[in-house]
């Protein structure tokens, strides 16, 4: 794909800010600041760009945009700082009751960066076992504002508690297809039946998350469902890229190989490794299976061109309709809106594409029966 000078620029400061090195612009000639605003905030990687400007020597940026990072990353700082306190609490409290959850994504995942506070804050993803699942369900909905309709297959509760949203995930399947969720469930069993874990020091409380092998898979297919089904962000595939890079030296490859084998996403893994290296800067040797053939390259410059598009979790897709439209008519917005999507994706991954419509139609179905 070609990209502008702006898009271009956007890139070299999100590199520099993912890796901690120098950022050049000058070669990107003249560059937008308000557009590369713009484009940080549509990806929620404001605390990566605001890392990279550190890095950038050949170019003065105005004072006035570079105020504008500033604010959001001290924002940023103390949103983060507010999470982690509600996160040892919410856990703290949770243990006291017998529940022992595990946190996926969002602060867990902050930890394998260089500067933590600076990655944009998401939801509270708290994975739980079929019996702590449960009594989670009983202990926390007392305590939330608001609660959405439960998913049953997903086994997915949302809710508010106080200003955060917490999310009660039984599993982590992505309903793409029966053999990737079967393998997942495996993945979930090595975790909690296994004990597959590491931790993380939040302040005084030991916070559990996945081990690095499991967590690989589970933060990539969970980014590949939003590929499939809304529309992948740029801050998703970062977190997967310093994941790996932090625990290199932990990697499985054979244990990768063989669940992403058995999930026929190999070709996805391959495409998001190339546009993690060609477009974000990772590593090669950091990136398992990485192939330089242009047949992945090619596929790296359209996923490029769709996450540009469409912005972090499907930010620049007008939904307007959810507010306007009775229940059933969001739903058919919804499934055309994904079945545009997965004719665009027959150009990328033809073969997966129409494996998983299926499913996607299916689950679409079920899920508005049931009012989810």
């Amino acid at each position: 794909m070609k990209l502008s000078n702006n898009q271009q620029a956007f890139l070299e400061l999100v590199r520099a800010g993912l890796w901690e090195k120098d950022a050049h612009l000058l070669p990107y000639g003249e560059i937008d600041f308000k557009e590369i605003y713009r484009l940080a905030q549509e990806q929620a990687v404001i605390g990566l760009v605001a890392a990279g400007f550190e890095h950038v020597h050949d170019v003065k940026v105005p004072k006035e945009k570079a105020l504008l990072f500033v604010g959001d990353t001290l924002q940023l700082e103390q949103r983060n700082k507010a999470m982690n306190g509600f996160i040892g609490n919410l856990i703290e409290n949770m243990r006291a009751k017998d529940i022992y959850p595990l946190l996926v994504k969002g602060q867990g995942i902050a930890q394998c960066y260089e500067r933590p506070l600076w990655r944009a804050t998401g939801d509270v993803d708290l994975y739980l076992s079929d019996s702590n699942y449960r009594k989670a369900k009983g202990f926390l909905s007392p305590l939330a504002s608001s609660i959405e309709p439960e998913g049953k297959y997903g086994q997915h509760l949302g809710m508010t508690i106080g200003e955060w949203s917490v999310e009660l995930h039984g599993n982590l399947r992505c309903g793409l297809s029966v053999r990737m969720d079967n393998s997942i469930d495996e993945v979930q069993k090595e975790v909690f039946c296994e004990g597959k874990v590491r931790s993380w020091m939040n302040e005084n409380t030991q916070v559990f998350l996945p081990d690095a092998n499991c967590d690989a898979l589970l933060v990539f297919t969970h980014f590949i469902k939003h590929f499939f089904k809304e529309g992948v962000g740029m801050r998703q595939i970062c977190d997967w890229c310093r994941l790996l890079w932090k625990y290199c030296d932990e990697i499985n490859k054979r244990y990768l190989s063989d669940h992403l084998r058995k999930m026929g996403l190999m070709s996805e893994w391959k495409a998001f490794g190339s546009f993690a290296v060609i477009y974000l800067g990772m590593p090669t040797d950091a990136m398992p299976f990485y192939s330089s053939s242009n047949q992945w390259k090619r596929k790296a410059g359209r996923i490029c061109s769709f996450i540009l598009e469409v912005g972090n979790m499907g930010h620049n897709r007008d939904s307007s309709y959810f507010s306007n439209q009775p229940y059933l008519v969001r739903k058919v917005y919804s499934l055309g809106r994904r079945i545009g999507d997965l004719l665009r994706h027959l150009r990328i991954f033809p073969l997966d594409s129409l494996r998983f419509f299926p499913n996607i139609l299916f689950n679409g179905l079920r899920s508005a029966l049931r009012g989810e």
